[in-house]
């Protein structure tokens, strides 16, 4: 009979209860946060297609005893796989490719074979809106950078790749910012991914306020002439080009702009169709799972609750508004310069959250003139945003060490 006993108090010690209740209940907290996030991807509808991986990432890493993740692999540039295969788990293998850069790089290609920049190219003053709408990037980044200068001990990791990693989040892009912050500053990518994806789930709650507080009634019931037919060689053309020019002004954006240009050449060159489709589909559906497991698995405790999660999410906002609040306000200026030809409502797209921001423009623009038909004209400067994004990413990348 004491055997019996002994056995079951030795079983009971191996149980995730036992192991929770050693915890000073941060594990417990976390569970309660993904759950919380699943919710409001499930429920709400708020990005469920990376907010959920994200979430379910986060609950499988918290519970207690499941070895699905190993932080500790991470922590430094070089990673030991002797280590790896003996104790890895299976989200430590499918980490690496946030590690090498490999899952923000293949969701820009599918991103590329999903988006038609006929717009921008029929429209190339566009893409000077989807540069102002980058405003909150370097906002963000000087605000990050003053709150680690005179609070250091509060937001210590706020350095200036630290800075780099939230400035990031106001291009309104998941896997961009995901890129440059496992590159400069991994112990805030949990924080930085979450409110980057976050943030761009609450796009048509933020942007409209801000819209209409910088613009007027008039401005906002601008009908734009309908833009020019594009022909194949222009689309053909246009990644081929675009990716040379990055190449030599920002090299270092190369491996997030050419994979995104790649993507839209499969698309537009209409001899690799099967290639494109799956681009679409299978590999940017295989690699959003991957991708959202992994980095939602990164936040534990020790990392998430904390002040610098605060500052990030905060930080987050402002970038998104001060992006918004960009784009909005070089959309009036070429509204003077063109002579009330242009809909200063585009600019807010030029957030590179797409097809969303161009989605707000229009509902904005048809509430106040019911013909207002502003899609298509937004999603030029929303195509720019994206590459805007890369570009920011890279100048980061490429300025800090």
């Amino acid at each position: 009979m004491s055997e019996l006993i002994n056995g079951i108090i030795s079983f009971a010690g191996t149980t995730g209860f036992a192991a929770l209740l050693k915890t000073n209940g941060g594990a417990i907290v976390m569970i309660a946060i993904a759950c919380v996030l699943i919710y409001l991807a499930i429920v709400k509808g708020f990005e469920p297609l990376l907010l959920l991986p994200i979430a379910f990432g986060m609950l499988l890493s918290n519970l207690p005893l499941g070895g699905v993740m190993h932080k500790e692999l991470f922590h430094t540039d070089y990673i030991d796989f002797q280590k790896m295969i003996k104790d890895g788990g299976l989200l430590d293998w499918l980490y690496l490719g946030v590690k090498f850069g490999i899952y923000p790089s293949l969701i820009f290609l599918g991103v590329g074979a999903m988006t038609d920049f006929g717009p921008l190219i029929a429209n190339p003053k566009s893409l000077l809106l989807g540069a102002a709408a980058q405003l909150g990037v370097f906002v963000a980044f000087c605000g990050a950078m003053l709150l680690g200068i005179y609070f250091p001990t509060v937001f210590d990791k706020f350095d200036i790749k630290g800075a780099a990693s939230i400035g990031i989040i106001g291009g309104a892009d998941g896997p961009t910012a995901i890129y440059v912050t496992k590159t400069l500053k991994d112990e805030l990518l949990p924080s930085v991914a979450i409110a980057a994806y976050s943030y761009m789930a609450l796009i048509p709650i933020i942007q409209p306020p801000i819209m209409k507080a910088f613009t007027t009634k008039e401005e906002r019931s601008v009908v734009m002439s309908q833009l020019r037919p594009v022909s194949k060689m222009e689309k053909v053309l246009f990644p081929i080009v675009t990716t040379i020019v990055v190449a030599f002004i920002v090299p270092t954006a190369v491996p997030l702009v050419g994979a995104l240009m790649f993507g839209n050449l499969l698309r537009e060159c209409g001899v690799t169709e099967r290639l494109s489709k799956t681009a679409q589909n299978e590999l940017m559906n295989i690699v959003t799972i991957f991708l959202g497991l992994t980095v939602g698995a990164t936040a534990d405790a020790a990392t998430f609750l904390t002040p610098t999660t605060l500052g990030v999410v905060f930080l987050g906002l402002v970038a998104f508004a001060i992006s918004t609040f960009g784009g909005v306000i070089f959309g009036k200026i070429m509204y003077k310069v063109t002579g009330g030809k242009i809909n200063p409502l585009i600019g807010s797209a030029g957030v590179s959250a797409v097809p969303m921001a161009a989605r707000v423009s229009q509902i904005v623009g048809q509430k106040e003139n019911p013909a207002n038909f502003l899609l298509m004209h937004a999603m030029g400067p929303n195509v720019a945003g994206v590459i805007g994004s890369a570009v920011a990413a890279g100048v980061f990348l490429a300025m800090i060490k």
